[in-house]
């Protein structure tokens, strides 16, 4: 059994990876604000495959390919393909922090519905604190927030998918290798996105700094998902979870930075609650098997 003895370090790896997804979603709105998004999905998968082959098939071997529940790993792949997809859609539309915010009542359902597919009891105030939660939501998309409506739907389509996603990998974590699952999930976006790649490939041709941001893309995901499974070796999962929504307070500084985008009053209010309401269910609930 692994021990958990450096606590700090977990921390520190935990945020980073935070930053880094938080990085990987502002590039996304860059480049699908000027190029196709499959063709950013595509390519963001492709080097996150690559990048896996090189770095860890020397070491890993065959263990990138095994698995023992095959179809539920690929649901899981394909789980997750769909929401990068449909962020990427809905970050052409939206503004960084708020489609974050609304991406992150996905954790707050995969503790109810955990009740229901798990069958994990969860206490009341569970329930109460999703509610609040998705109150928050509803400050975000209020009538003069603004948001795009279609955006707005694309952003709980990754809800849902996100949600089919973290069960899965709650259901999967006891019989799979980590890092089978991070590979099937990088090829599985790879192929599903790359086989679109003759017809997404149109428009203007990437400057060099594009370029660049395409490849950090992959970079950004496979490092950032490395750093998030390695920090679990390190730190309790109860010390971990509460920090997930420091990615929302990284999204809401680089869309102000990057995109010069400050959300309004009754936005901030909701982000704000979203967090609140997180953090009470990672730091409380304590699911009991029934």
């Amino acid at each position: 059994m692994n021990k958990v003895s450096h606590p700090f370090q977990g921390v520190l790896l935990f945020v980073s990876a935070l930053f880094l997804f938080a990085c990987m979603d502002t590039t996304t709105k860059y480049l699908v604000t000027h190029y196709n998004v499959l063709l950013v999905i595509a390519i963001r998968y492709i080097t996150h495959c690559i990048l896996m082959i090189v770095l860890l098939a020397p070491s890993q071997g065959m263990k990138l390919l095994q698995t023992k529940r095959t179809g539920l790993v690929i649901v899981r792949g394909a789980s997750l393909a769909i929401a990068s997809l449909f962020m990427g859609l809905a970050l052409q539309r939206m503004p960084l922090a708020e489609t974050t915010a609304i991406v992150f009542l996905g954790p707050m359902l995969v503790v109810l519905f955990a009740g229901f597919f798990l069958g994990e009891r969860i206490r009341l105030f569970g329930w109460v604190a999703a509610v609040i939660g998705f109150l928050g939501v509803l400050l975000i998309v209020h009538p003069d927030s603004g948001l795009d409506t279609t955006g707005t739907i694309y952003a709980f389509v990754v809800v849902g998918a996100l949600v089919v996603y973290q069960l899965l990998s709650r259901v999967l974590v006891t019989t799979e290798l980590t890092v089978a699952m991070l590979f099937y999930s990088a090829f599985i976006g790879s192929v599903a996105y790359g086989i679109f790649l003759p017809w997404s490939w149109y428009g203007p041709t990437p400057s060099l700094w594009d370029a660049l941001l395409f490849l950090s893309m992959g970079m950004t995901g496979g490092i950032g998902h490395f750093l998030y499974t390695a920090a679990y070796r390190h730190s309790p999962a109860s010390l971990l979870a509460p920090m997930n929504y420091l990615q929302l307070i990284w999204a809401g500084v680089l869309g102000w930075l990057v995109f010069n985008h400050v959300p309004d009053t009754l936005s901030i209010v909701g982000m704000c609650i979203i967090i609140m309401s997180g953090a009470i269910i990672a730091i409380k609930s304590r699911p009991i098997k029934s």
